[in-house]
Formats: structure tokens, sequence, C-alpha cells
């Protein structure tokens, strides 16, 4: 047992305690602590099996503050805390908690940032989540020291030569993350070679790249990306099945039918896009009729927001 008991405390000191990662360890576990707790509280609030969960907060003129404010605030205070302290701990632990707190916040709603509107619980909220993955995974390898930049060389050739090579890394990482080939983004990091698969394969239909070189100057590309990557795919189904676990299910959370949501996952099956784009666009109008209608029941200006 003493063994058992020591193990924890060994990883602690041999892989976290090491210089540059502790901090980097904290600012991580409480971003994805923070994220899990304001995505669950949100769900609550909405939920009708909570009658007696806070929810969100409105001020007394009836402004709602998002959680997105809080977050902002208390990367402020955790950054200037740890520049002011300079690193010394505890103090340095606690600046990289709330900065940590305030990145999970603030990520949550990542879609807001983007769409200038509060879109958490329709589809384009889905960004949200995308963002969080993404960010978690750019901490992780910070945390696990994985570092491409690295100038090194005995003589001015061999200098050059790990420039070149450290910028064509970089390149070729971008170039997957503009495809929205994020996993081969990441591990190019790690393993280069791996990125060049991804330079010759299709972008997805919807990311950067498609829409800069696809499309109307490629429509052949542009179908064959959207038949590849289709919603019949399975790894798209288990993706789309997370993002409903994490996020919960937009058109069931905003107040759409049953009959829609049937639909919906019905034309998901049959993988047609265009059926798909429509029934979502009836989806978010039930959700909008729902919302306005439940909110001039209840004698108030708007329908509820999450916190």
């Amino acid at each position: 047992m003493p063994v058992i008991a020591a193990f924890p405390a060994d990883l602690w000191r041999d892989y976290v305690q090491e210089p540059g990662r502790e901090g980097v360890f904290l600012v991580l576990s409480a971003f994805l602590a923070s994220f899990v707790f304001i995505r669950t509280s949100a769900r609550m609030a909405r939920s009708e099996r909570f009658p007696w969960w806070p929810g969100s907060v409105v001020t007394d003129s009836g402004v709602h503050l998002h959680h997105l404010v809080w977050g902002i605030v208390l990367m402020m205070a955790g950054g200037t805390i740890g520049f002011a302290l300079g690193g010394t701990m505890p103090w340095f632990g606690v600046a990289a908690v709330l900065f940590g707190v305030g990145v999970g916040l603030t990520f949550d709603e990542f879609a807001l940032w983007i769409y200038l509107r509060d879109v958490y619980w329709a589809r384009e909220g889905r960004t949200s989540i995308d963002a969080v993955a993404v960010t978690a995974a750019f901490m992780g390898l910070v945390f696990l020291g994985v570092n491409p930049l690295q100038f090194t060389g005995d003589d001015v050739l061999a200098t050059l030569f790990s420039i070149g090579y450290s910028l064509g890394v970089i390149t070729i990482s971008a170039v997957c993350f503009a495809k929205s080939r994020f996993l081969h983004g990441f591990a190019t990091l790690i393993f280069p070679p791996l990125g060049f698969w991804a330079l010759v394969r299709l972008a997805k239909p919807g990311s950067p790249w498609a829409r800069r070189f696809y499309g109307a100057r490629d429509p052949k590309r542009q179908a064959r990306a959207e038949q590849r990557f289709g919603p019949h795919r399975r790894i798209t189904r288990i993706i789309e099945r997370a993002r409903e676990i994490i996020g919960g299910d937009y058109s069931e959370a905003a107040g759409a039918s049953s009959e829609t949501r049937d639909a919906l996952r019905a034309a998901e099956q049959d993988a047609s896009v265009g059926a798909i784009e429509q029934i979502r666009a009836r989806a978010e109008d039930e959700a909008r009729i729902e919302a306005e209608r439940q909110a001039a029941a209840a004698g108030r200006p708007d329908a509820p927001r999450p916190g």
C-alpha cells in the first residue's frame, strides 16, 4: 500500500514539477474542469428536471451577463498576478488556476466571438466544443514538451537547415488545420511525415481551404469532398454523437418538435446534405417560435440564455 500511495506523488514530481510544466498542467486542468462545470450548469439551468439550479446571471436592468465576461475577468486577474509575482509558488499556481478557469469559461462561448450573437444552443454553437477540443489538444502538446521550433546547429548551414525544417513543419501543420484535418495537424507536430498524407488528401467541405480553393473554383473537388466527408461516415456520426453528449442536442434543447428531430436523424442517415440543411433550418425556425412563445407567456422580452 505505501508503494501505491507514493505512485501519484512520484508521477507529480517526475512529470509535472519539471520547470515549465507545472504551470501548463494547472492551466490545462483548470481549463477542462471549468468547461465541464459551466457546460453542465448551462444544461441543468435549461432542463426542467433541475428547477432549483440558479442558471443565468441577469442584472436589475435586465442585462444578461454571459459567463464569457467572468472568464475574461479571471484571465486578466490570473495573468496579472502571474506576471507581478514572478513565478513564485504558491501564488503562481493560483494564477495558473485562475487563468485556466477563465479560459474554460471564455472558450465555452467561443461561438459568440465568431457570430457576435447568442448561438449557444444553435447548430453554430457546436463551434465552441470544437474550439475547446483543439485548445485542449494544443495545451496537452505543450505540456508534453512538443516543440517544433528547435533552431540548433554547430555552423551556419546546420542552423539554416534546422530553421527551414521547423518552418516546414509549421507550414505543413497549418495546411492540415486549414483543411480541418486537426488530427493530422497535431500529429505533424509530433511526427512530421504524417503531414504529407494530409497535403495530398481532400480538405473537408466546410474548411477554410475548401472555401478558398474549392466551391465555384473547383466544383468537382467540392462535390468529392462533400461525398467523402458526408454525414453517412461512421466517424462523422461518432463525432456528432460526442458533441451531443457534451453540448446537448441543439434541436431538442432549442425546442424543436419530435417529428423534426426524427426527420433530421433520418436525413443524416440518408446522407442527403440538402435535406439535412432544410430540416435543420426548420428545426431552428421551430426553436425560435417556441422561444418567443415561452418568453411571451413568461412576460419577458427574450428567452432564457445560458449562464
